[in-house]
């Protein structure tokens, strides 16, 4: 898939995380914002799903692994600072926990705009 070479251009925090957004490959929609850590990208690079690390719950979290909907990897970027991760996904299903296809989707009104 991609080279592994690259996280070590990646800059975890003390905590040995990163943030990583993931966004729809095909439309540029931003689905959602979360962490890994070094062996979440590994796997993501190994497997083509993404892989994050629940910060709630302090342990690997392969998404769509219980839901069904899965993130197969597009393309991944990295800042110019090595401290934050773009992860271009053909997302199967919602992105959100609560069954909508992004997270983002209130404006600052509370109101569900999609």
């Amino acid at each position: 898939m991609a080279d592994f070479c690259f996280i070590e251009q990646l800059k975890f925090d003390e905590k040995g995380l990163i943030p990583v957004i993931a966004q729809d490959y095909q439309t540029g929609q931003v689905l959602m914002l979360a962490y890994a850590n070094q062996e979440a990208m590994e796997l993501t690079l190994k497997k083509g799903t993404v892989h994050y690390y629940s910060r709630s719950r302090k342990e690997l979290w392969h998404k769509g692994e219980t839901s069904g909907h899965y993130q197969y990897v597009k393309e991944i970027l990295y800042d110019c600072d090595g401290d934050a991760v773009l992860i271009k996904i053909d997302q199967k299903g919602a992105a959100c926990h609560t069954g909508k296809r992004s997270c983002f989707y209130r404006n600052s009104k509370g109101e569900e705009i999609i």
